[in-house]
């Protein structure tokens, strides 16, 4: 299951520093998404049901760590764009993500890897 980019918004935040609290996630992208706190709080705790967060205490905080991996969920989007979007048949260049500032430039051949393996699947 892909996340939403709700979601995927809130997971960028966790790939760049975790843990973080509700509160910590919240005011990164409260003014984003014009949300109330409990909105941010339901939204994590329905990620954490479907998988893509884990939960631990931090005295009587909870804090929060993505399950998913960032690089397989990055170049699922980024395939799912390049087909669904561009029409384009397999991966997307490389070079078009160089200077992200999401991906390390060591995380390249990972997903160029990622897509790679996604277009083969497609193509099978």
């Amino acid at each position: 299951m892909k996340p939403n980019t709700t979601e995927l918004e809130i997971l960028k935040l966790l790939w760049q520093k975790e843990p973080r609290t509700a509160r910590e996630l919240h005011e990164e992208i409260a003014q984003q998404f014009e949300w109330s706190y409990s909105s941010t709080r339901k939204t994590l705790e329905r990620m954490h049901d479907k998988g893509f967060l884990n939960i631990t205490q931090q005295g009587n905080k909870k804090a929060f760590t993505a399950t998913l991996l960032k690089m397989p969920t990055l170049a699922l989007y980024a395939n799912d764009f390049a087909k669904n979007i561009l029409e384009i048949d397999g991966p997307l260049p490389i070079a078009m993500f160089t200077d992200s500032r999401l991906i390390e430039s060591d995380e390249l051949d990972e997903l160029q890897s990622l897509l790679d393996d996604l277009a083969d699947e497609e193509n099978k």
